[in-house]
């Protein structure tokens, strides 16, 4: 089956062939993800933004090769991408549980019972759909898809809560952030 249209400047993508790309192509592409990521969630992510991209690119884009290793290599880079990020990540959290391990108000109860109540009026105060993003993105560790899903709400709906919700906190908690990351990473 012929892919795209061959010009000077390497292959064209149009509606059909974009079509055509994506039935054929996910499948694999997921299950490469997968390989790379060990989760499907973040595969299927990976391999749709990819195919965002192809589409939102495809009169700027040129490939010289074919469209098959393009979308591989493609794939392959945004997982990577995705695993040094987390690793980052990673690295910064156990800093930062180093920190708060290492801080004096770890080990003053007054503190403690100040932060948690700090922390539970700072909760109370958020509007109920925003708290429950929270509790069960923090508490209940869903990924937001699964959020999304419980709720009934888009995906998008509840990163604008968890941005609210991670907002209001750091205004209302600025005092404990030490220790309450430690609580937040050991939750």
């Amino acid at each position: 089956m012929k892919y795209a249209e061959e010009t000077q400047i390497g292959l064209v993508i149009d509606d059909n062939v974009f079509e055509v790309t994506f039935k054929e192509h996910f499948k694999a592409l997921h299950a490469y993800a997968c390989v790379l990521l060990k989760d499907e969630d973040e595969a299927e992510e990976i391999v749709q933004s990819v195919f965002l991209k192809l589409w939102e690119k495809r009169e700027n884009i040129h490939i010289d090769s074919s469209l098959r290793a393009y979308l591989y290599s493609m794939v392959y880079r945004d997982c990577m991408n995705l695993i040094r990020h987390e690793k980052v990540k990673q690295k910064h959290q156990n800093i930062t549980l180093y920190e708060a391990q290492n801080t004096s108000l770890q080990n003053d109860h007054g503190h403690e019972d100040e932060l948690m109540s700090l922390l539970k009026k700072a909760l109370k105060d958020l509007p109920e759909k925003c708290r429950q993003v929270f509790l069960l993105s923090r508490y209940e560790s869903l990924k937001y898809s699964e959020i999304a899903e419980r709720m009934g709400i888009s995906v998008k709906t509840v990163e604008t809560h968890m941005g609210k919700a991670l907002k209001h906190l750091r205004v209302e908690l600025a005092d404990f952030l030490p220790i309450l990351l430690f609580l937040f990473i050991n939750i």
